[in-house]
């Protein structure tokens, strides 16, 4: 596979190419800088290397409202390091030296970026390899402020869907999001308890009937069989707090994080890829089939 243009067109191929596979997808989240920045370019090469279609780099931040306590301590650890929002960029900037193709979504809350300035973070983020942003302290209500201003740039903005967003709310998160749609399988913050496969596919199934763009599935989801479970209707499963839960059991103990890293991408990744075949199913969503309901924002 060739390298392709960044930006909106590195994640909607990476889309295409699951869809011709037949398969969702992994998107694997890890907080740049944890525990220190060299070992985070190495697990995210480690991540692209083995199974990782998508990587979600979490920009550290002193105040994760939307995280629960793994990713709140990796965010710490990641800014005892260090890491900063330029570092950040500065990293992601290497591991395009290794990786061209691999679509990296950035992940964070408005304040670092508003200090840093939006007209300065765009054009930064995007000349260091960026393909989107998930910001999550900014409704529709403040599009003006970054979502627009960064598709205008270049780049994704995914919005959040979460079971609490009703069919009154849905059109004005769909509005400008691009990418993909990031669908919060239960109401709380990350890391605690685990998604009921059966309303999380019903709830899929709502939000794919208003839009053709995909949609990835996260936050308690930690093992294969999980991952699995949500990969047969799912675009796309995000895996966080495992991840980070990883990184940091493995260096507390001395062990090679990067391939800690890189062992459970594998074995996630695995459960993603023989979810349909064990059902004996193609890709037949909306979104993977061109099928569609509102036509690709």
């Amino acid at each position: 596979m060739t390298a392709r243009a960044g930006g909106e067109a590195r994640i909607d191929a990476r889309f295409a190419q699951l869809r011709d596979e037949g398969r969702a997808g992994l998107i694997a989240f890890v907080t740049a800088g944890d525990p220190d920045l060299a070992t985070s370019l190495d697990v995210c090469k480690a991540l692209a290397a083995n199974g990782a279609d998508i990587i979600e780099l979490g920009m550290p931040f002193t105040d994760p409202m939307a995280d629960g306590p793994a990713i709140q301590r990796a965010n710490l650890r990641a800014l005892r390091s260090g890491t900063t929002v330029a570092r950040t960029l500065e990293m992601l900037r290497a591991f395009r030296t290794f990786d061209a193709e691999t679509p990296v979504v950035l992940m964070g809350y408005f304040n670092p970026i508003y200090r840093y300035g939006v007209a300065r973070f765009l054009p930064d983020a995007l000349a260091a390899g960026c393909d989107g942003l998930i910001v999550v302290d900014l409704p529709p209500e403040e599009d003006d402020e970054l979502c627009l201003p960064t598709r205008q740039a270049g780049m994704s903005f995914v919005r959040l869907a979460t079971p609490t967003t009703d069919d009154r709310r849905l059109p004005a998160v769909l509005e400008n999001t691009s990418g993909f749609v990031y669908y919060v399988s239960m109401a709380g913050i990350t890391g605690v308890g685990a998604p009921d496969a059966g309303v999380v596919k019903r709830s899929v199934a709502r939000i794919r009937a208003s839009t053709d763009l995909p949609i990835a599935v996260g936050f308690g989801i930690r093992t294969a069989d999980q991952a699995a479970a949500i990969a047969e209707f799912a675009d796309a499963a995000v895996v966080g707090s495992a991840f980070v839960d990883c990184i940091g059991d493995t260096a507390k103990s001395g062990g090679d994080v990067a391939t800690a890293a890189g062992n459970l991408a594998r074995e996630l990744s695995a459960g993603i890829r023989g979810a349909r075949r064990k059902h004996g199913r193609h890709a037949g969503s909306g979104a993977t089939s061109g099928q569609g309901g509102m036509g690709r924002r």
